[in-house]
Parts: C-alpha cells; sequence; structure tokens
C-alpha cells in the first residue's frame, strides 16, 4: 500500500495542512481541488444527521436593534434603531451523535438565522470564543479524531489526544474546553461567538472587521465535571428541555449582541494574526460594543421541520456584511452549504424554515423536492422571451476593495503564536476555575498513551509554566 498520501485521482498531495491561498494572508482559492475534494467527501460520511452539531434544539423569536449602525454597515436589519427581525436560533453540541448528552464536555453551537428583509443572513458560532484549527483544510481530520473510532465505533482518548498534541493551535481552545465553559446545563446562561472574522461595508464602500458576541442576560453560568456526568446519566437532555420548557411556561430567552470592530488599517498592530480563528481579540483595545438583543419566546411546533431542517450556512450573508480572509470561515463558506445540499437536497432553501422573507427570483429549476413552481418557458440569463428577467440587480452585496497580493501557494499564516493567549486565558480564571480545569486535563490524560501524554504537557508548559506543571504532578511525572 501506498505510503504517502493522495487524492482519489491518485495525485500526489505535498501539503495536507495549508490551503491554497493567494499570498500568506489572501482568500483561499477554489482551484485547490484537494479542500474542495476533501471537505466534500466528509459533508457525505453521515446520513442521515448532521455529521456535527447532529444533538441540537431551536427556538424562534426577534432581533431588536438598539441604534443605527449604519456608520459601519448597510445591513438592513442593523439600519435603524427600533428596527426588529424575525430570528430562528438553534443551540447543539458539536461532536455528540443525536441523543447524546447535552451536558457532554463539548463546544455548543449557536447558531442564528436572521430573515431580513434583504434576505437571510446566517451567524453561525459556538459558545467559546475560539476553535481547535485555524485551516478548514484540518477539519474533517480534527472531526474524524473527535469521532468514536473506526474500527471500534467506540470513542478513544488516544485519538483525540493524538491529533490535539500534534496540533499546536489547538491549545488555546483545549483550555477554553477542559475548564467549567466546557460543560453547561443551560443553553440560556452560555454565551455565543460568532469566532470567526466578518467584514462590515458601509453605504460609501468603507469597511472594518468584526467579531460578533452574544451575551445572556442571565449571565454566564457552567457546571462541573462531576454533575455534567450525572446529569447525562440522569437527565441527558436538561439543556433542551431548560429551554423548551421556560419559553412554555411563558419566559423569554435574551441575549445582547455586541461586536468588536477593528479599523481596517490596524490589522497589522497586533503580535497575531487577527484573522486566525485560534485567536480573540482583547477587549481592552477593542472594546465591545453593543448593538441590539435577541429574544426568543416561541417553541418550535414541530422540532424536525423547523430546527433539524434548518440549514446554516456562513456565507449566507446580506449587503453590508462580508466574509475575511479567515482560512476556517473561508473553507466553511463551502462546507456548510455543501453539506446541506447532501443532508437535506438541492432545495432546502425553499423548506419554510430556511425560506427567506425576502422575494426569491432567479432561474434555477428542478432538483429533488422542488415545490416552488415558476410558470412561463424561460429558465436563462440572458433571454428576450421574458423581457430580459429577472435582471441583475442595479445595487447588491459587492465586496469591499481589499487588497489582496502575493503568490498563490500552501502557506502557513502568519504570527501565528499558539501559546500566549493559551496562558493568558489560564490565567484570566480564579483560584477555584485553575483548579477545575487542571483536574479536567489530569482526568481526561490519565489513560492515554505515555508519548501523547508527554507531547501535550509539552504545549502546556509553553503555554504556563504553571499550569503544565501542575498537569505534569498530577499524571504523575516529575518537572
Amino acid at each position: 500500500m501506498n505510503e504517502y498520501m493522495t487524492t482519489n485521482q491518485g495525485t500526489p498531495v505535498t501539503d495536507d495542512t495549508n490551503s491554497l491561498t493567494a499570498g500568506k494572508s489572501g482568500p483561499v482559492l477554489l482551484e485547490d481541488l484537494h479542500l474542495v475534494e476533501k471537505l466534500a467527501h466528509f459533508h457525505r460520511e453521515r446520513i442521515p444527521e448532521r455529521v456535527v452539531h447532529a444533538n441540537g434544539a431551536g427556538a424562534l423569536g426577534y432581533f431588536e436593534c438598539y441604534r443605527s449602525m449604519a456608520k459601519y454597515t448597510c445591513a438592513d436589519f442593523l439600519s435603524d434603531a427600533g428596527k426588529k427581525t424575525d430570528v430562528l436560533v438553534r443551540f447543539s453540541t458539536v461532536v455528540g451523535s443525536k441523543g447524546s448528552a447535552d451536558t457532554l464536555r463539548d463546544p455548543r453551537g449557536f447558531a442564528v438565522k436572521f430573515y431580513t428583509n434583504a434576505g437571510n443572513y446566517d451567524l453561525v458560532g459556538n459558545n467559546l470564543p475560539v476553535f481547535f484549527v485555524r485551516d478548514a483544510i484540518k477539519f474533517p481530520d480534527m472531526v474524524h479524531a473527535f469521532k468514536p473510532s473506526p474500527d471500534t465505533n467506540i470513542p478513544d482518548k488516544n485519538r483525540f489526544w493524538d491529533f490535539i498534541s500534534l496540533t499546536p493551535e489547538s491549545t488555546h481552545m483545549i483550555l477554553w474546553l477542559f475548564s467549567d465553559r466546557g460543560t453547561i446545563k443551560s443553553f440560556r446562561k452560555m454565551e455565543g461567538f460568532g469566532v470567526n472574522t466578518y467584514i462590515w461595508v458601509n453605504k460609501e464602500g468603507d469597511y472594518c472587521y468584526i467579531k460578533y458576541h452574544w451575551k445572556p442576560v442571565l449571565g454566564v453560568e457552567t457546571i462541573t465535571r462531576q454533575e455534567a456526568t450525572i446529569l447525562a446519566g440522569t437527565n441527558p437532555d436538561v439543556a433542551k428541555e431548560d429551554l423548551f420548557n421556560t419559553i412554555a411556561n411563558g419566559g423569554e430567552v435574551v441575549y445582547d449582541l455586541k461586536v468588536q470592530i477593528l479599523d481596517k488599517d490596524k490589522v497589522d498592530d497586533f503580535s497575531f494574526n487577527p484573522f486566525d480563528a485560534t485567536k480573540v481579540w482583547p477587549e481592552d483595545v477593542l472594546p465591545l460594543i453593543p448593538v441590539g438583543r435577541m429574544i426568543l419566546n416561541k417553541n418550535p411546533e414541530n422540532a424536525f421541520a423547523q430546527i433539524e431542517q434548518a440549514a446554516f450556512c456562513p456565507a449566507a450573508v446580506v449587503e453590508g456584511i462580508q466574509p475575511s480572509h479567515d482560512k476556517l470561515l473561508q473553507g466553511r463558506m463551502f462546507s456548510y452549504s455543501d453539506a446541506q445540499r447532501y443532508r437535506i437536497g438541492a432545495n432546502y432553501q425553499q423548506l419554510p424554515t430556511n425560506k427567506p422573507h425576502a422575494e426569491i427570483n432567479n432561474n434555477q429549476r428542478d432538483g429533488q423536492m422542488d415545490y416552488c413552481i415558476i410558470p412561463g418557458k424561460v429558465n436563462y440569463s440572458p433571454n428576450s422571451l421574458a423581457y430580459g428577467n429577472p435582471k441583475e440587480a442595479i445595487t447588491g452585496n459587492e465586496p469591499p476593495k481589499v487588497p489582496v497580493d502575493g503568490y498563490i501557494g500552501r502557506t502557513a499564516i502568519d504570527k501565528e503564536d499558539n501559546y500566549t493567549q493559551a496562558g493568558e486565558f489560564y490565567h484570566s480564571l480564579d483560584e477555584s476555575q485553575q483548579d477545575n480545569l487542571v483536574d479536567n486535563l489530569v482526568d481526561n490524560l490519565t489513560n492515554v498513551k505515555k508519548d501523547i501524554q508527554e507531547r501535550e504537557l509539552e504545549h502546556l508548559l509553553k503555554s504556563d509554566r504553571q499550569l503544565g506543571t501542575r498537569v505534569a504532578k498530577g499524571l504523575g511525572y516529575n518537572i
């Protein structure tokens, strides 16, 4: 058997770590056939549940803008103070399969669909502000390592920590995940983050970079590993029940939306790359700015039709919002919509839960489960038989003039710095939270192979000497 990696066509793969980009920090190129093949195949590996985010719950409500953000974006739903926009939200665990416990140590998905007057906008994030990898080309491998072993179909901590210990960029996320933030029992009391970096564009075409933050008005509440374990056995659906029952009993679930805004001319002012999904932006430099409030006050009438068939994609943006060159985001823009076409079908956007409130008018026809009846003989453009309709819009969501230069190639980003923010996170915790983090890491690493333990300890020691030493001691090492 050939020991060297190839594509499914048998051509050699010389770099399986970096997507093909225009310059080191430029956009990912669609001509990267290895990336597209790898992601497209990955999306088709499970049926019928989502490959990730399979276990979830949702609710409906509205978003109200606090004040006009027109200075920064021409997005319709952010244009006027007091403007209300219908929303649908789906919360989920990332790795757990459908039916798994809500309290498992796992990131939580926090996906919001805004039904704006100008089309749907999907803000798809997590309850932790960073991620395990910074390039989407590594996402299928990450999930493979986290899922059950292919030979036994049993989860294996050696597989998890093998991947993590060989992926230094994951160190920051691992500390978030193994802190008490990794175990919750209420979606109402967890934060949400866009994770990736986005662009806001105003009517003049000027643009800035954005990070999104959802803040629960009830504050953040976590649980310990021990309580999470007990609830997984006694009430595995505790978070789903809490969300549904709160709304069913007349309550509301409320989050404030805040953003950090980075001037386009200050991207290089930091010791890290601001488009790196394994990093946070310092709030003392880029403070949180209130934007609006989301109120969830309606349960789904049919969880499958409205929540399980809800399809989100970071590429679903509206005028005034654009993706940045974040390499994880660039891959997600293809990945999500492709996964939905496989999971639900080519016409998934016709389903009521996904259908925009704005009018749809184009030449797309047919396909599985097409129930949108469009009369007439013309389904092409240009045409004269339908008087040129549908015509191209005069204005639309044109990307801002973001400079791009450099040679096409598979290169890592500048300023990787996999450890500084991980150490800073550890020291941001109080003493009891630090103790829990160390205890959780030790507990999870205890039965992992020694060589994998040692690799991970190197990352923890580089992040913070005290943290690494405490975990090493807990595992029986003398450092």
